[in-house]
């Protein structure tokens, strides 16, 4: 945990946001594997570590606006619960923690809520993704799970997206901690990839590393020869010489604040010629993006900007003709770059996507596309001190959407569909960083991760 000060000064900005009413914090529950006992590894809702700090399940937690009152609802263990998980200090010790001066039993929650809703008092909560959490607060506030989140209260949505997008010196930190993680990882991968292994083997070595840390993965690994796919969680491919193997992978800071890193590599230690062109084009893209990173830009002009990098180059190694901007505002260039550039990070590494990236990504500027591609860009708002965002470009020859396309004679005007065809099988190319946005312009976050073609064949099997 941060500093209790930490906590309450963030509880005081959200609470500033509303004049009555309660706000209805569930923390997470364990959720078992295959019996109650057996559980996946516990991880806290995001939003409730962010206001309240208590990284432990079955805990409720409420801001009382009408009474000034901010109560965190659990139970303490049991002696049968310390013969088998040790044991802890009470929960009214662990609220102190997080600024907290009361704390009840979850049994009295019933009784809590039961009395605001007699009073007819507003009880706003934010959108909920686990089922457990949408039984709880139908047993609570007797809205059935399947409606609950129509329920979800916008404005309290809108109130924690603004405070958690900006982040502090310590959550930046926190941040680069994970980075550190994400640095040894890539380091693990370059060293001990080879023709003839199993991609599993080293996804077991790279997630090894960040055990070794103390840290747990931000998001399931993705490593793959078939990078064509995006988020690509099969790991039983052999690496062959002459394949790119793509990695997108992250870890945790103690704190729970990710880290995301995509790079990608030839198996073989050296990129072949047109593996090393197209690789070049990603990276100039990726490159341009960044430094185009500063307040008060919209981060989709990014977008549109790495796009057209994208699509000029194509152009040039025959791929795609005509005027590349013309090419990308009619989505063509979509047929290689099929997603948005990034996304914005924090406590999840697709930070808030749970509360509606409506909220997080845009606003009254700026709504969503429905263009292929475009639709798919998941942050367009102008952007701010404190943001930190993923920058990923890529570039991905995928059989299906080729032949689909091509079926169509989709932007054929902007498309050579005949050298197209001939990179099926090529793979996919990402290249990903995670930069802040700073009063003055923007910081790669985190130790530098070998991206160029040259620091890649230097560091390679060494």
């Amino acid at each position: 945990m941060f500093k209790a000060a930490v906590y309450t000064a963030r509880r005081r900005e959200l609470r500033s946001h509303f004049k009555n009413g309660l706000l209805l914090f569930p923390g997470n529950v364990e959720i078992p594997v295959n019996y109650q006992a057996n559980a996946f590894p516990f991880r806290q809702d995001s939003s409730f570590l962010y206001y309240w700090g208590l990284d432990e399940p079955s805990l409720f937690a409420i801001i009382d606006l009408d009474l000034g009152r901010e109560i965190i609802f659990g139970d303490d263990r049991t002696l049968d619960d310390e013969i088998w998980m040790g044991p802890s200090t009470s929960l009214s010790e662990r609220a102190a923690g997080a600024g907290v001066t009361e704390s009840e039993p979850v049994a009295s929650l019933d009784g809590y809520l039961a009395s605001a809703l007699c009073a007819r008092r507003p009880i706003r909560f934010l959108p909920q993704y686990l089922a457990d959490a949408k039984l709880l607060l139908q047993r609570h506030l007797g809205i059935a799970p399947a409606t609950l989140n129509q329920y979800a209260s916008e404005e309290f949505i809108r109130a924690v997206v603004a405070q958690r997008l900006i982040k502090s010196e310590a959550e930046v930190a926190e941040i680069e901690s994970a980075l550190e993680v994400s640095s040894a990882m890539y380091a693990t991968a370059l060293r001990l990839v080879r023709p003839d292994l199993i991609e599993q083997e080293l996804v077991g070595a790279i997630e090894g590393t960040v055990l070794r840390a103390g840290s747990r993965t931000s998001f399931p690994t993705i490593l793959s020869v078939r990078g064509e796919t995006l988020h690509n969680h099969c790991h039983t491919n052999r690496m062959r010489a002459g394949d790119l193997l793509l990695v997108d992978s992250g870890a945790e800071s103690t704190r729970h604040y990710a880290s995301d890193i995509t790079r990608t590599f030839p198996v073989s230690g050296r990129f072949e010629p047109r593996q090393k062109e197209i690789y070049e084009v990603v990276l100039a893209a990726q490159l341009k993006a960044i430094e185009l990173m500063r307040p008060g830009i919209p981060f989709r002009d990014i977008h549109f900007a790495a796009a057209a990098v994208i699509a000029e180059g194509l152009t040039a190694l025959g791929l795609m003709r005509g005027n590349p901007g013309e090419a990308v505002a009619a989505g063509a260039h979509a047929l290689f770059f099929p997603h948005g550039l990034g996304h914005a990070l924090g406590l999840d590494v697709h930070d808030m996507e749970g509360l509606g990236e409506k909220f997080v990504g845009y606003d009254e500027e700026f709504t969503r596309s429905d263009q292929f591609g475009l639709a798919y860009l998941r942050f367009a708002r102008r952007l701010q001190p404190g943001h930190i965002l993923t920058v990923e470009p890529g570039i991905y020859f995928i059989p299906s959407l080729i032949s689909t396309w091509k079926k169509e004679q989709k932007h054929s005007s902007f498309i050579d569909y005949a050298v197209v065809e001939r990179y099926c099988g090529f793979g996919g190319i990402r290249i990903e960083d995670d930069v802040l946005l700073t009063p003055d312009g923007h910081r790669v976050l985190g130790p530098a991760i070998p991206k160029t073609v040259l620091e890649i064949e230097a560091t390679i099997g060494k």
